[in-house]
């Protein structure tokens, strides 16, 4: 296929915009003028990156832009061409082409998410070999069939075994139910503990959409303030004598998010003295337990003994990756029926099959190296991390290297406002979490920063331009 069409432009590296948005500009330019057509094949990645003398990465990224903006289409086996319908092209009311301004939609290359796993360590060719074994078993028919609302009983088994071993909790499959993700089952807690006009105690800040599920269970939220021992006590025990219909209190003690901080062991104490005596529930979640780099985690509030009214939430989702939605909830017999019952009305059943494979690779000893190999890898990335927030951020704000989890909370040393801050990120193709989305007003001055799915290329070149962002703003302070 012949493409003579060849890009003339002057990137400008000193630019404050990226050079894929200025390669994207240029190939606008040219179907705006007419010099490539719809229709018209581009070159190559790799022919269009040694025209420019540019990564050709740099060279996919602005493709990207201009295939999400729809200025070309992509053919399988074929190439990239300019789209027939245009950006700018729409039919009036008598079917005649009439130009309009097409707005630039934004394309994340950075995104600072909220502490995700880097997916490319997932073992996915050991979970496909496990999956194609299942289907390959002469009882496989068995499977197809509907089995127990609260998850396939031998992978529940396991569940309670890990968490016996290396949680110190004591508790058996009958009072656990596999659910889609944490997110499921923090849906489901909800929906069987809180009616309209129950109150919630929640970290502040702390994760919303833990917040919407119980605000969506008519429950309303009493929001309490984190500092470097965890959530403060002395607010929690103000709210008991001033309502009586607190139901629970969500917690995320391991690696409070989004601050990172641990719960002192004092303070897990005083939370179990106090749910004891008061009769309210403390919704755990454990959103990262594997992830520690310390000698040893410490143990969830579930594995006291004399704790009586603790209802623990985990993942699989972190160990192996988000894609894999498997989480976990652990609470008394009669919670676990009635999550069950309600389980059986929104969700008859869990992936059984992946639930089997997911059994297998825990069995062969697959998640075990896994995990082991993972965390080297987090707990390197975690040095590289602040390393770069020491060069680039010192002395503009404040920060703790976390023992575990897979994220920074860093906070600037005056307030800032972080949506302009956002805001010129955003021209650059990162994206950040702001502090609205995790907190109550008036909003926290600080910002979860992660590592875990960014390569270290990126990390550094997010960092850089966070920091010049910061500097910028602070100069307007």
């Amino acid at each position: 296929m012949i493409r003579p069409w060849n890009l003339t432009v002057h990137l400008d590296t000193a630019s404050d915009q990226a050079l894929y948005v200025q390669i994207a500009d240029a190939i606008i330019v040219d179907i705006r003028s007419g010099r490539l057509k719809s229709g018209d094949a581009l070159p190559g990645s790799r022919i269009l990156a040694k025209q420019l003398q540019v990564n050709r990465n740099t060279v996919v990224e602005a493709l990207n832009v201009l295939l999400n903006e729809e200025w070309l289409i992509a053919k399988e086996r074929k190439g990239t061409f300019v789209a027939h319908h245009l950006p700018f092209q729409r039919s009036n009311r008598k079917g005649q082409l009439v130009e309009e301004i097409a707005v630039p939609k934004s394309v994340d290359r950075i995104r600072f998410d909220d502490g995700h796993p880097d997916s490319r360590l997932a073992p996915i060719v050991e979970l496909a070999r496990a999956y194609r074994q299942i289907f390959n078993r002469k009882a496989k028919w068995q499977m197809m069939g509907y089995t127990h609302p609260l998850g396939d009983e031998e992978f529940r088994r396991a569940i309670a075994q890990m968490l016996n071993h290396q949680r110190g909790m004591q508790v058996m499959e009958k009072q656990i139910c596999i659910t889609r993700g944490s997110q499921m089952a923090m849906y489901l807690v909800a929906q069987c503990l809180f009616k309209k006009g129950d109150y919630v105690i929640v970290e502040n800040p702390g994760y919303q959409p833990a917040w919407r599920a119980f605000e969506q269970a008519g429950a309303h939220l009493l929001p309490v303030q984190v500092d470097r021992e965890g959530i403060r006590v002395e607010e929690v025990e103000a709210y008991l004598q001033k309502y009586d219909t607190i139901k629970a209190l969500y917690t995320t003690p391991h690696h409070q998010y989004p601050t990172t901080v641990t719960m002192s062991r004092q303070r897990r104490q005083e939370l179990i003295r106090l749910s004891n005596e008061k009769g309210f529930h403390l919704i755990e979640d454990d959103y990262d337990n594997e992830f520690h780099f310390g000698y040893r985690p410490i143990l969830p509030l579930a594995s006291y003994a004399e704790a009586k009214h603790v209802i623990y939430i985990g993942t699989m989702s972190k160990v192996v990756a988000p894609a894999l939605r498997i989480g976990f909830l652990v609470g008394r017999d009669e919670l676990i029926e009635q999550v069950g019952d309600l389980r059986k009305i929104i969700d008859v059943q869990g992936d059984t099959i992946m639930e089997q494979a997911v059994l297998q690779l825990i069995q062969e000893g697959t998640i075990k190296r896994h995990l082991k190999k993972a965390t080297t890898h987090y707990k390197i990335k975690r040095d590289f991390m602040a390393q770069l927030l020491n060069e680039h951020l010192h002395g503009i704000v404040d920060f703790q290297i976390p023992d575990g989890g897979m994220a920074f909370w860093i906070v600037p040393h005056l307030a800032i406002n972080w949506r302009n801050v956002a805001n010129e990120l955003a021209l650059k193709g990162i994206r950040i979490i702001t502090p609205d989305q995790y907190s109550l007003p008036p909003y926290t001055n600080g910002i979860r920063l992660s590592y875990g799915s960014l390569s270290e290329d990126r990390l550094t070149e997010g960092v850089v331009a966070l920091a010049h962002a910061l500097k910028a703003e602070l100069s307007r302070v």
